[in-house]
């Protein structure tokens, strides 16, 4: 069975008031859209470079299909989605790397994005053949490299001056988290 297959059938999974499930075609709303559209949201993201628009958003979606990586959403109990989640498996390797956005600003600076990494971390550490875990960020994101450390990952690598927010440039930071069987 794939990497992502081991994952999927995890899902969904819950903590409290958050669940990390897979995202569905009813999840392409004009909230959603928005958030890839907020500069705020997408300030250290790639994402920031692109017009979002419905089909853009759907294209995204849709290309998960068909391949070896996850697109997920967190919910709130109260809120609904309020974020996504990305998991790019590399099966020859063992590896998965995650990312997440929590497009939803109300629940800024409450642990939530910590929580749906963390609950995707124990979630891939119980997949058969999965050897390590990743993820990175720009050092100007101070949020995500406080997560990184919080769920227990440690530094795996730096680009220097990567980069560019707001005209000053900056490191990415790699994290990684090794499985022991």
């Amino acid at each position: 069975m794939p990497l992502k297959d081991r994952l999927l059938v995890q899902l969904p999974i819950n903590d409290n008031a958050i669940t990390v499930r897979p995202f569905v075609a009813k999840d392409l709303t004009d909230t959603y859209v928005g958030w890839l559209n907020d500069a705020e949201v997408v300030r250290f993201s790639n994402q920031r470079f692109i017009s979002h628009s419905m089909s853009s958003c759907e294209a995204f979606y849709r290309s998960f299909e068909h391949t070896s990586a996850c697109f997920l959403a967190v919910d709130h109990e109260e809120l609904g989605m309020i974020g996504t989640m990305t998991v790019y498996f590399n099966e020859h390797h063992g590896t998965a790397d995650i990312g997440i956005l929590i497009g939803e600003r109300r629940v800024w600076g409450q642990g939530i994005g910590l929580a749906a990494w963390c609950m995707i971390m124990e979630a891939l550490k119980g997949v058969e053949g999965l050897r390590k875990i990743t993820g990175g960020t720009l050092s100007c994101n101070l949020s995500m490299m406080s997560i990184f450390r919080r769920a227990g990952m440690i530094e795996d690598g730096i680009r220097y001056d990567q980069e560019v927010v707001a005209g000053v440039p900056y490191d990415i930071h790699h994290f990684a988290y090794f499985i022991h069987e």
